[in-house]
């Protein structure tokens, strides 16, 4: 019989999480908490025993804040841990591992430059500027860890592209940043999608071959981007904003 594991939320007392319909639950007696960090170690203590995975929600996100378990479990599944990592066989592995992820990682992102580029379509007398542009966007949006929509798999990559480049140019070619929102329901996303509508109107422009000059925000923000080396951190409402544009495209 599978090890039952319950999903509880996080409360002000740690000892005392809650249902997903409001009861408190006291953590039994011998239990120890298990912080986030060591994956093979939390899968571990799951498939052994009873166990309680505490949830933090933050905006649109939802943290582990660890697992509740016997502790004599934890204790003894720590020390098989910390043998494994001792032999130097896991080190290769590990090795081997970060080898393989960081392949993978380079290919995905030619795999996304190219798809950003094909979604850009630009005339032949803007070929260089959508290369520039694809490269940007794929340097900002495909980093492990970066939440935006470029991460996900719960659409094709060329819509990820399409989401991915209408994000970047929201905050590159428009005020979004420094718009001052109300606090209306919907009306965040609205806005989002007036802005989206704009660039997409920026990006036919481009597609047709028509005449630009020098005020595009297009080109400014590329000229700023290859100032700042194409990379920078993604903004925190990122997380928010790539969940709300997975909604949107599924």
């Amino acid at each position: 019989m599978k090890p039952e594991t319950l999903k509880l939320w996080a409360t002000k007392d740690p000892r005392r999480p809650r249902t997903e319909d409001g009861r408190v639950l006291e953590v039994p007696a011998g239990w120890a908490l298990l912080p986030p960090g060591d994956a093979a170690l939390t899968r571990r203590v799951k498939a052994t025993g009873p166990s309680w995975v505490i949830q933090a929600k933050k905006g649109r996100r939802t943290f582990s804040q660890g697992i509740w378990a016997p502790a004599d479990t934890i204790a003894r599944l720590q020390a098989e841990r910390a043998g494994e990592k001792e032999d130097p066989k896991y080190t290769k592995r590990l090795e081997a591992g970060r080898a393989r992820r960081a392949k993978e990682q380079e290919a995905y992102v030619v795999e996304f430059t190219v798809a950003v580029s094909l979604f850009l379509a630009f005339d032949a007398r803007y070929r260089d500027l959508q290369e520039r542009m694809a490269r940007a966007i794929a340097v900002h949006a495909t980093p492990v860890g970066s939440g935006t929509v470029a991460r996900t798999k719960r659409i094709d990559v060329d819509r990820r592209a399409e989401a991915a480049t209408i994000a970047w140019m929201r905050h590159q070619t428009t005020a979004y940043d420094d718009m001052k929102i109300p606090r209306v329901k919907g009306m965040r996303r609205e806005v989002r999608r007036m802005l989206a509508d704009r660039s997409r109107k920026l990006l036919g422009c481009y597609r047709r071959g028509e005449a630009m000059d020098g005020r595009c925000p297009l080109s400014h923000a590329l000229e700023s981007a290859a100032v700042a080396g194409d990379v920078g951190e993604a903004p925190k409402s990122e997380h928010e904003e790539a969940a709300e544009l997975i909604e949107i495209m599924i």
